[in-house]
């Protein structure tokens, strides 16, 4: 008797596009807090086992989905006009942009949950979306151009201004940019 097993690797590419698209669809329509593995499971057409086999939790999933541009348009390529400071403010107006949509709002709780829960999540998007990379190249641009002493603590710089956001976004009440903005005119005044 021939085995008529299909081939795997066509299976599993289909089943975690089916994955992907599912989780999507689900966090556009409900929102990070009702999305289920079981609901996922269900609107993909898998079993949950096939979901637990790539993503350990439903945090993972969410995060390879931001990865994957699929639930909201990201770009965390801090633009270079050769004044550092006004380049940080455009990049911080935009970054704000998003987080005071509903999906942006909700999708940057989920992650930092994720990434509380997870440390491998919270280096994969770090990795993947290379936010903590473009902000220091460009504070190594603001060096360069003398902007910045030539011994600015750039990671350290870097990660104040990306906690700043973090906590300014989590918090209840949002106050927009402007007082992470005044942070970042503080840290660069001479």
């Amino acid at each position: 008797m021939v085995n008529e097993h299909r081939s795997g690797p066509v299976r599993s590419t289909a089943a975690r596009e089916a994955i992907l698209d599912a989780t999507s669809r689900l966090f556009h329509a409900q929102g990070y807090d009702r999305l289920t593995i079981e609901g996922i499971a269900k609107e993909a057409g898998v079993g949950k086992q096939t979901i637990y086999r790539w993503w350990p939790s439903r945090g993972a999933l969410i995060a390879d989905c931001l990865v994957d541009g699929r639930l909201i348009p990201v770009d965390f390529v801090v633009p270079d006009t050769g004044d550092l400071l006004a380049d940080v403010e455009t990049w911080l107006q935009s970054v704000f942009a998003i987080l005071a949509t509903t999906p942006g709002q909700a999708l940057l709780q989920s992650l930092v949950a994720a990434a509380a829960e997870d440390a491998a999540v919270g280096a994969h998007l770090g990795g993947s979306l290379g936010v903590e990379q473009h902000l220091s190249e460009r504070l190594r641009g603001g060096i360069r151009d003398g902007q910045l002493p030539e011994d600015a603590p750039i990671a350290q710089i870097g990660r104040a201004i990306l906690g700043a956001i973090i906590v300014e976004s989590l918090g209840r009440e949002s106050h927009g940019p402007g007082g992470i903005i005044e942070l970042v005119r503080y840290l660069f005044a001479r």
